[in-house]
């Protein structure tokens, strides 16, 4: 071989010159070969996550569904009121007043006479409601519907 001024090149030197070029260039390929082995390795990584959040979440429907449902406890009824008219009017001036009243402060309401007898007929009413859950009694004599 000849170089550029006209001497002959070593034809080892040439050879080896275009084995470093080779080199270089399958260097330059492992190195862009690598890169995207990492990138898909990171892709797989992603993917192997997200399959295995859907296999859970269909593991978990399904043992959902699976399950007996829990017996929905049916509304407690409300308490029967006695049919008698005094109880609704009791029940409508506590409705009306709209706090705690005692059985005097409850016969004044009703225009019943003041008596010891009347006020002891109407006490004996507001026990009988407050043993049927109608009404509470807060402190003794003192008596106000339940809160909901």
């Amino acid at each position: 071989m000849i170089g550029p001024d006209a001497r002959p090149t070593d034809p080892g030197a040439w050879l080896l010159d275009r084995i470093d070029a080779r080199e270089q260039a399958l260097t330059c390929q492992i190195e862009q070969t690598q890169a995207e082995i990492d990138m898909l390795t990171a892709r797989l990584g992603q993917l192997s996550e997200a399959i295995e959040h859907l296999r859970i979440s269909r593991k978990t429907l399904i043992s959902l569904a699976e399950e007996d449902p829990t017996p929905i406890q049916p509304a407690a009824p409300p308490p029967a009121v006695p049919e008698h008219p005094a109880y609704q009017q009791i029940l409508t001036v506590f409705a009306e007043a709209g706090g705690s009243l005692r059985a005097r402060d409850l016969a004044r309401a009703m225009d019943l006479p003041l008596t010891q007898n009347d006020i002891q007929n109407v006490r004996a009413k507001l026990k009988r409601l407050v043993s049927r859950g109608i009404l509470v009694e807060t402190e003794p004599g003192l008596f106000t519907q339940p809160r909901p």
